[in-house]
């Protein structure tokens, strides 16, 4: 495998992230300054993000222009940056190396006498987050950097000892093939991101290169997956690879029993081939965190942990934001928000919602991207039918260009299913919608991967 080597540059070299404002990219940069490196970036605009890189003494321009790279010794920029770029122009024609994100994280990990890389279409972040609770109850020290935010490390990044490195694999346009985990954990594989893989077939392949990746740590790694997902077992078939499975049947490895739900939140047992090792009672909804429990369980064993003691940190998770994030309470009505954008995501949020109390469950939906929602539309149609109240909004088109996919139409495909569901343009109307319907004992979700939170904001303002 090919990797930048730290050791070419000098150890207070000069790097530059261009897109320094993305979650990721603020997380590596700060890995770099903590390290020694002298670290500046550029972003088109101003956020929290850029604002906290300041405040620890990071450089950041707002505006791209060609002047940012100077002095630079290495560039790193996001997949989403375009060769007409100015600052990349610049970066080109500088003779300087210039990685990508990916490329950086994956030799940062190198360093690290484990490297614990979670992946899989759903459920990246939150077992990330579970298993940064668990490890950091250990006395474990880990290196994290997770695609979110977590109250436990104060934001996305946290800077440890170099025994143990957690992040977060992302496969979109096969970022995570640029890795070197000792440790592949894949949560679940489905189709997504059909803008850059052919189908889902071409996504399974991906994984399997993925979870081949293993073969390059020291002891000779491991992969943890979920044993009763059929595509990663489609994924895995014939690799001749060090495999654990987690799942609800004990025919995995690493299994669940006796799972009860005590006012919305699962508690169970946690089996190893047939011997209990411990039994969360868990602070966040849902059957998906009893799988990301198993799989966390499974690294912590895997790596040594004191399972008794991981078992608290991870009781000790209350989420990430805008995963199932309670923002307050408005007319009596619970406003929550959360990040799923993919109808598999969607479901079992919803579902984890109807475990509790309430009157009305509201939703707030928000498409992400054109092709997600053109490529998936018929699984976005089947995923509200629990919902009382629907609102869909405008598409949000992140990287893309409008194609012509309708965010009307998909309201009315729902509404043919018997939904009662309405199309609202702007988050002002929706606000001023829910102003007026909500009431006590009401869940409101606002869901999606766009900005559809700020229709929350409104709410609160006052």
């Amino acid at each position: 495998m090919s990797y930048f080597d730290f050791e070419s540059i000098s150890k207070n070299a000069h790097i530059h992230f261009i897109g320094i404002g993305g979650i990721s990219m603020s997380g590596l940069a700060q890995i770099l300054l903590k390290n020694g490196y002298t670290v500046s970036g550029s972003d088109r605009t101003e956020s929290h993000i850029t604002e906290k890189l300041q405040k620890l003494g990071i450089k950041v321009y707002i505006g791209q222009r060609a002047e940012n790279t100077d002095g630079a010794e290495l560039i790193v920029y996001t997949a989403a940056m375009h060769e007409d770029n100015p600052e990349m122009r610049a970066a080109r024609a500088s003779g300087k190396p210039v990685i990508t994100r990916a490329e950086c994280l994956g030799s940062i990990m190198r360093k690290y006498k484990n490297s614990v890389c979670i992946a899989g279409t759903h459920g990246k972040t939150t077992t990330t987050s579970i298993l940064s609770h668990a490890f950091m109850k250990c006395g474990m020290d880990p290196t994290i950097s997770i695609g979110g935010e977590l109250d436990l490390i104060g934001g996305n990044i946290r800077t440890g000892g170099n025994e143990l490195f957690i992040t977060e694999a992302c496969e979109y346009s096969n970022s995570f093939l640029e890795f070197f985990p000792s440790i592949a954990l894949i949560t679940n594989i489905e189709a997504d991101h059909l803008d850059f893989f052919k189908d889902l077939d071409d996504i399974i392949n991906s994984f399997a290169k993925f979870a081949s990746l293993t073969r390059f740590a020291k002891d000779g790694g491991c992969v943890i997956a979920c044993g009763e997902d059929e595509n990663i077992k489609k994924a895995l078939a014939g690799r001749d690879l060090n495999v654990v499975t987690y799942g609800l049947s004990d025919k995995c490895d690493y299994y669940a029993g006796n799972i009860v739900f005590k006012g919305g939140f699962p508690a169970f047992d946690v089996y190893k081939n047939g011997e209990r090792l411990c039994s969360p009672a868990l602070n966040v909804p849902g059957m998906h965190n009893v799988l990301n429990t198993l799989a966390s369980v499974a690294v912590c064993d895997r790596l040594g942990a004191d399972i008794g003691r991981a078992a608290a940190g991870i009781e000790e998770f209350r989420g990430v934001k805008r995963r199932f994030e309670k923002r307050g309470e408005y007319n009596g009505a619970v406003i929550i928000d959360d990040y799923a954008h993919h109808p598999t995501e969607i479901r079992a949020t919803l579902e984890a919602a109807q475990r509790f109390e309430r009157n009305k469950l509201w939703c707030v939906f928000q498409s992400h991207t054109y092709s997600r929602t053109r490529t998936l539309w018929k699984e976005f149609t089947e995923s509200f039918d629990n919902v009382d109240e629907l609102i869909i909004t405008h598409i949000y088109a992140a990287r893309e260009e409008f194609d012509g996919t309708s965010p009307e139409r998909l309201a009315e495909d729902i509404a043919a299913r018997g939904v009662r569901v309405r199309y609202v343009e702007s988050f002002e109307e929706i606000a001023e919608l829910l102003k007026r319907e909500i009431g006590e004992g009401d869940i409101v979700f606002t869901m999606g991967a766009g900005d559809v939170c700020e229709v929350a904001d409104m709410l609160f303002k006052e």
